[in-house]
Order: structure tokens, then sequence, then C-alpha cells
């Protein structure tokens, strides 16, 4: 039930991150033979969304797999998706301040000639099939529970904002030029320099997400007593002396290294099955757990407590007679 449920959802995230980049390269193709800068702007803050879900998707070993070691604490940390996301953002921002002074340099040049119609149908395409992929979106993983619908809802509030400031835009200015009213000329240039600022605050705020979300280590995470409960439920596991919940990204996907002791006598093969056991259960249960690492070591009892496993070497009383 679990899988189905981690699957499905993963199903739901990728048809919005197809959907986006779908968009994105339409929307990119119709702004540049309808001569809109403004369409061309939306179509970059459309791919950032995409890849934004598209970063977020991506674990410490790729898009499509999990990760799950039994390492020391001397291991280095992973950090080819802060890298990653970082060098997305600066595309994104470059891309976004690269369409504002397109923008100026064509207002100021004087000859402005009105997007084609192409744009305007573009545009309306655009935000119904966004609308209809984010409805479904939302229901099916608000119906899972899953706390990234809130920030579904903000990516599409803001995606919903530059598809209607194109819209305005666009409209404006080919009103302007039928009725011959110079100044609605130039209201695809403003709105492609509004979408510039939205293009600038994606990428910004994948920055943030990427360097400080990542670094957000020992934060005592919302549901840190159930991955406990669920940990020390594990057969074979005697206690857990380390448990940190490391949380990223704009969809708060958790990565868990925790440290578990099991019995001296246990072999290493059933140390790694027990690590395994414990990795699967994380990632099944909770949808947001992305990654687990468990680290095992043998339990060491020591004064003043003693284990079964001293008392079955000892037959000595341990009471005061």
């Amino acid at each position: 039930m679990n899988n189905e449920r981690l699957n499905h959802t993963e199903t739901i995230v990728w048809t919005g991150i197809v959907t986006d980049f779908a968009l994105a390269l339409c929307k990119g193709i119709v702004g540049y033979l309808s001569g809109s800068k403004a369409l061309i702007g939306d179509a970059m803050h459309s791919a950032a969304n995409a890849v934004t879900l598209l970063v977020n998707r991506m674990p410490s070993t790729g898009i499509f797999g999990y990760k799950s070691s039994i390492r020391s604490k001397r291991d280095a940390p992973e950090t080819a998706e802060p890298v990653i996301s970082i060098l997305f953002a600066v595309l994104f921002i470059m891309g976004g301040i690269q369409i504002a002074i397109s923008a100026i340099q064509h207002m100021a040049s004087g000859n402005l000639q009105p997007p084609t119609k192409g744009a305007i149908i573009a545009v309306l395409v655009s935000l119904a099939v966004n609308e209809a992929v984010f409805q479904y979106q939302y229901r099916q993983i608000k119906r899972n529970n899953d706390p990234r619908h809130a920030m579904l809802s903000a990516d599409h509030r803001f995606a919903l904002y530059s598809s209607l400031t194109v819209l305005v835009g666009v409209s404006l200015s080919m009103g302007g030029f039928y009725f011959e009213w110079a100044p609605l000329v130039y209201m695809d240039s403003i709105a492609a320099l509004i979408v510039s600022c939205l293009v600038v605050r994606k990428g910004y705020i994948l920055i943030v997400h990427s360097v400080y979300g990542t670094l957000l280590e020992e934060k005592r995470h919302e549901h840190e007593a159930e991955f406990m409960d669920t940990i020390q439920r594990v057969h074979g596991v005697i206690t857990v002396t380390e448990l940190k919940v490391q949380e990223y990204g704009q969809f708060r996907h958790v990565n868990i290294e925790v440290k578990i002791t099991v019995n001296p006598r246990t072999s290493v093969l059933e140390a790694q099955e027990i690590a395994e056991r414990i990795r699967k259960l994380l990632t099944h249960r909770f949808i947001q757990v992305t990654d687990a690492k468990i680290a095992v070591v043998p339990y060491e009892p020591g004064y003043p407590y003693k284990s079964n496993y001293d008392l079955m070497d000892n037959d000595m009383p341990t009471l005061t007679q």
C-alpha cells in the first residue's frame, strides 16, 4: 500500500515536470515567432518551475534511485545536489536579467511592433493546461496527505501571475497598435520586465533553498518522534543513539541519518539486513523521506548496567547474597 502511494505521488510530480517543460518549449517558440518578449519570459518562468521540481526529485545518488549505506560519521556529506541547484538558479537569474535588458532596448529603439495573435492563443492555452494539471495534482496530493500541496499552490500562484501579466501586456500592446495609441504598444515590453523579475525571484529562491535549506541539520522535525518509533520497532535494534533529520528543497524533502546499536554477536550481513529494513520502512512509510543513511555499531553495555549478553557468559550471581 505504501509503495503504491509513493509511486502514485511520483507520477503526479513527474506529470507537473513534463507539463512545465512542454509549456516552456511551446511558449518559447511561439514567443520568438510572434515577437513577444513577455511570452519568452513566461516560457523561462515555466522552465524554472520544471527545473525546481526536477532538482527536488534528486536524492544524493541521482534522480531515479535511493541510497542506503552503513557508514561512519567521518564520511564527507553529499554536495552534488546543491551545486546543480545553484547552477540552474544562476542560469535563470542571468536569463531574467537578459530578458529585462532586451525589453528595455526594445522600448528605447522606438520601432515597436505588437505581437501577433499567436501569442494570445499560446497564453490562453497555457493557462488552461496549467490550471487543469494543477487541479489534478493538488487534489491527488491532498488526498495522500502530502505536505507538498502548500508549496505546489505557491508555485502555481506565481505561474498564474506570470501568464496573466503576459496576457494583459500582449492584449494591450495589440490593442494600442489597432487603435493607434502608441503608449499601449509598450505594454508587451513592460510585461516582459515584470515577468523577468519573477524569473529572477525564482532563481533566488532556488539558491536559498539549495544552500540554507540543505545545511539545516540537527533541526527538530515535526515527525521526528514518528521516525524514532519506526526505527525502534525494527527487530534487532537495541538502541537508537543518534537521529539527524535534514530537510531541504521547496517541497520539504527529508534525509535521515541514524546510528543504531545491535547485539555484538550480530554478523556484518545481519547488520546490513537490519539497516536495509530500516531504510525501506522510513522511505516507504513517509513520503517526504527520500534518503536514509544507517550507521550500525555493536551495543556496549557498561556500569551500572549489564545486558543479557553478559549474563549468558557469567554464571556468578549479580546480586549480593
